[in-house]
């Protein structure tokens, strides 16, 4: 039995059965039935192969759908056969034949068409008489392939040999499709009537079918593991089993299968020419599903297709009789995509667009809708834009902006000129820029050219504005602005209508004086606008004042506006509460959104700026999670350098420095415009004060915009790259960098400590130069500026650096030990390390050497903690206070430390570690009222008054649960 007969022995001991029959004069009548391409045809050709192996006359043909109108077709083919027919029987039959076709020729002519069918069922007879003769001396076979598509004179053929062969040794075989249109049915009818008919159903191949057909190819092992996945995938048809068979071994070669068979061409093929056997319903109906995706709606699909209902409903139950389809759904993808591969394009396009309109008009999801507009290619109607805006908002829920921007853009170049397509524009650069600033540059400067002849709406106003000043054209949106004020003030005077609020402009000045500003410069030589109150005079680190008030006009309900009022507070000093305050209503009042980004970043660096680090971190992580199960690169990447700044003030240098690549990383370099100065800034920084100089000044040859340092974030890179010269000995470089911080800083009226401590900074860099007197002369103008409070941090530092520019060492002991305990109460534990080695050399130098010991002690371990290794290396013997740093195991906890209970020893322990009290309540998750009590037991126990005087051993206390 050959493989490709496999599951089909019964049907061929049947055919056997009646060829035997026929043979001893029985004449039978054979009609093999089944789906599209379930091997009837195989079957049929064996057959008729073994038939002639054995002697019999075997006459065949095969119907043809093209052909199903040519009178005698089928049979003209059974006469013409290359087999040994008698001359005069093929000579009779022939000229009986051609006479009829005369006769029904001049029949027709006279357009009498019952007298031409008429003409030609007269000589039926006579033909089979003349078959019925050859049969008395050798067996005769007549096989008839789709005889469903031969024409009517040909089966009135066949019926009326059927009725004659019941005394002759004649075998009829014919194989027909399972569903048959009604002309056909009359046919089957009447041949089923027969008593020596013989019906025989070839079903798909079972799965044990599939694993022996791939048996044949494969090792039985092999033939196992992939039978499931290959029944799945052709529902067992012969055709497409044998297709995806071919397909594997052409992708394997010799090799042993271990993973399901993939489809691919052959297999494509084989589909298309299941497809194309059935009827053109069938086809139509195919597309139509692969369009929809489903055949879950028989009447939408009627209407989409043009088939009638039941037709299509008939052509679902054909496909699926053939394996091709299975619940209403193909399946296998590779099925889907070649029905549609295979589509003229105009028509797919034509089909996806009646899909469109009519799940539109049946209420379907915008989303659904919008696929198959965006699958037209084509501009869309009127109707359909409003449905691609809700379906690009819907793909940014379901976190595809891909699918997004494409709606978008269809629904940008589908809109006319006008109000609504520069709405439209706007949204798009929105959603753009969530993966990829840089790429919506090229939309960004169209949208610029509708913000300049006032089309926008306010809101897009101040997204646009805040756009191009990302990308470094702060001074062209600045431009822009003035010029629509003084059209606003035109507008006013004659009595015109308004572009834009004067609320909105004002709004936009306020927000690019406070991003760049050296725009703001530009915005205060030119007069204050239209909409707001004149300029009054500026004060050290406030902004322009002209450029947040307005009067009669209020701002508008945007977030820009209270995030640049609670920047500037914050840059203000002394006013940490009020600057807190109003981050905190910023963060809580604005949803992260695309219009909202940039003004919560500044929000959360206000807290920064104001010293409440453990406030900035809590609302950075809020909105990173916010945001992590949403595709918005650009979105995590800015809030990754606001929490990369936290860990790096936090003292934390390998978190920051990790948190800064992962920033730079989530998007290129040109999408971060100016705002790489911040991320770059903290990875210079971090990379610095770990000792990684080479790294470092690798950094510094990344280019930068040119417009960098005209914004506020570009003082960060400013100071990082003088902090790096510093460090690297190239001390007059570094002085160069501060200075001009400084500069930038006075002339754009925001000189806060809290942004920059540049004068801090440069007496450092004066120091190291050897000119003590010029950086005494820098610390006390930072002195006289210093407005915050006595446990502000900004005062730590100033202590800290009045300490080191004074040469009386009562002085230095007063000023550190002030220093220490400021800086103990928040959380930069980097600069408590340098001012806790500082106040163990000045204890040393005082001749208290064990005090100086359990400073210096102390402070390597913070410095370690920091992964500040610069500092851990001046801590270490020889260059501290003389006695060996001892780690790990070898320490021995104090004495002291047993009289303590556990939350007091995980108190004590965090504390020594340089942790602050507000950290130490986040980490043991308790208020900072308990570790405060906590820490008035352990000082009495322990027998200290302060902070830090507790023992440095306590560092190497080993408790559960604190790394």
């Amino acid at each position: 039995m050959a493989a490709t007969l496999i599951e089909r022995e019964k049907q061929w001991d049947t055919l056997n059965d009646l060829l035997g029959s026929a043979r001893r004069g029985r004449g039978r009548v054979a009609v093999i039935s089944g789906p599209i391409a379930g091997g009837k045809t195989t079957l049929l050709e064996h057959f008729t192969e073994a038939a002639l192996s054995e002697g019999a006359l075997v006459l065949e043909a095969a119907g043809s759908r093209a052909e199903r109108y040519l009178p005698f077709g089928i049979l003209r083919r059974l006469l013409d056969t290359t087999a040994p027919l008698d001359p005069a029987v093929h000579a009779e039959t022939t000229a009986l034949l051609d006479g009829a076709g005369a006769q029904a020729l001049e029949a027709g002519d006279r357009g009498d068409a019952d007298g031409a069918v008429e003409a030609g069922m007269r000589v039926l007879p006579h033909v089979c008489a003349a078959l019925l003769r050859i049969a008395r001396e050798r067996t005769l076979v007549i096989a008839v392939d789709d005889v469903h598509h031969g024409d009517e004179l040909s089966r009135a053929f066949l019926l009326c040999l059927a009725r004659r062969v019941r005394q002759a040794g004649v075998l009829i075989v014919l194989t027909e499709a399972v569903r048959l249109l009604p002309a056909q049915l009359a046919f089957h009818a009447e041949l089923q009537r027969q008593p020596n008919c013989t019906s025989i159903r070839l079903p798909l191949l079972s799965a044990d079918g599939t694993g022996r057909l791939l048996a044949g190819r494969f090792s039985t092992a092999a033939a196992q593991r992939l039978s499931a996945d290959c029944q799945q995938t052709t529902g067992g048809n012969p055709l497409l089993v044998k297709a995806l068979l071919e397909d594997g071994l052409a992708a394997l070669g010799d090799s042993e299968p271990f993973q399901p068979l993939v489809p691919a061409e052959t297999f494509e093929r084989a589909v298309l020419d299941c497809l194309h056997r059935g009827d053109p319903q069938m086809l139509a109906v195919a597309r139509g599903i692969a369009v929809l995706g489903d055949a879950d709606r028989p009447a939408l699909l009627s209407r989409i297709t043009d088939v009638h209902v039941k037709s299509a409903e008939l052509a679902v139950q054909d496909l699926e009789r053939c394996g091709v389809m299975r619940d209403g759904a193909f399946r296998d993808t590779a099925t889907r995509d070649a029905v549609l591969a295979a589509a003229p394009t105009g028509a797919l396009s034509a089909l996806h667009q009646r899909a469109a309109r009519l799940l539109h008009q049946d209420g379907a999801a915008a989303l659904d809708v919008a696929r198959h507009l965006l699958a037209a290619r084509k501009q869309v109607e009127d109707w359909a834009i409003p449905v691609l805006q809700q379906a690009a908002e819907y793909a940014l829920v379901e976190d595809d902006p891909e699918l997004a921007l494409r709606c978008g853009e269809l629904a940008v170049a589908s809109s006319p000129e006008g109000p609504r397509r520069t709405a439209l524009k706007s949204r798009l650069v929105s959603i753009v820029w969530r993966s990829s600033p840089v790429a919506a540059e090229g939309h960004l400067r169209q949208l610029s050219r509708e913000f300049a002849a006032g089309r926008l709406t306010d809101r897009d106003l101040l997204h646009a504005v805040t756009c191009l000043a990302w990308m470094g054209e702060a001074r062209q949106a600045g431009a822009a602005v003035r010029r629509l004020q003084d059209a606003a003030r035109q507008a006013r005077d004659t009595g015109q209508p308004l572009a834009y609020d004067p609320g909105t402009l004002a709004a936009a000045q306020s927000w690019l004086s406070l991003v760049s500003p050296a725009v703001g410069e530009a915005f205060t030589t030119t007069g204050a606008p239209y909409g707001t109150r004149p300029a009054a005079p500026r004060t050290p680190g406030a902004a322009p004042a002209d450029a947040g008030d307005t009067a009669p006009y209020a701002m508008p309900d945007d977030a820009h506006v209270p995030a640049v009022e609670a920047m500037r507070t914050a840059l203000r000093g002394g006013q940490g509460e009020a600057a807190v305050s109003a981050a905190t209503r910023v963060l809580q009042r604005y949803h992260l959104s695309d219009h909202t980004l940039t003004p919560l970043v500044f929000a959360v660096l206000a807290l920064v700026y104001a010293g409440r680090l453990d406030l900035a971190l809590t609302w950075t992580d809020r909105l990173l999670g916010e945001c992590s199960a949403r595709n918005a690169p650009t979105w995590q990447a800015a809030l990754g350098a606001v929490r990369a700044e936290v860990a790096l003030r936090q003292g934390d240098l390998p978190g920051a420095a990790a948190q800064a690549r992962q920033a730079m990383s989530l998007i290129s370099v040109q999408s971060w415009g100016v705002g790489i100065a911040m991320p770059l800034a903290i990875l210079i920084e971090a990379e610095t004060q770990m000792g990684n100089l080479e790294e470092a000044m690798g950094l510094l040859e990344q280019p930068v915009p040119d417009t960098m340092l005209e914004t506020q974030i570009g003082l960060h890179y400013l100071r990082a790259r003088g902090r790096c010269h510093l460090a690297a000995g190239r001390y007059h470089a570094a002085l160069r960098d501060f200075l001009t911080c400084g500069e930038l800083m006075q002339a754009w009226g925001m000189d806060a400590v809290e942004l920059a401590p540049w004068r801090l900074d440069a007496a450092e860099a004066w120091l190291a130069i050897g000119n003590v007197p010029r950086a005494r002369e820098y610390v006390e103008q930072q002195k006289q500026r210093e407005a915050g409070p006595a446990g502000s941090r900004p005062r730590g530092s100033l202590l800290f650096a009045l300490a080191l520019t004074s040469g009386d060492l009562t002085y230095r002991l007063k000023r550190l030990t002030e220093a220490v305990e400021l800086l103990e109460e928040h959380e930069d534990r980097l600069q408590l390390a340098r001012a806790l080695g500082e106040l163990g050399s000045c204890y040393r130098a005082a001749g208290d050497f064990n005090r100086a010991r359990m400073l210096v002690r102390k402070a390597w371990h913070v410095a370690k903690s920091c992964g500040a290794q610069p500092l851990c290396q001046q801590f270490t013997p020889g260059q501290g206070d003389g006695e060996p740093v001892v780690t790990g195991r070898e320490a021995e906890p104090p004495k002291e430390a047993e009289a303590l209970s556990e939350a007091e020893a995980r108190v004590a322990l965090l504390a020594a570690r340089g942790h602050t009290n507000r950290e130490i309540a986040t980490k043991l998750y308790v208020t900072v009222s308990t570790v405060e009590q906590h820490l008035t037991r352990i000082y009495r126990k322990l027998k200290v008054k302060r902070r830090r005087d507790l023992p440095a051993q306590l560092w190497d206390l080993s408790l559960p649960g604190i790394a």
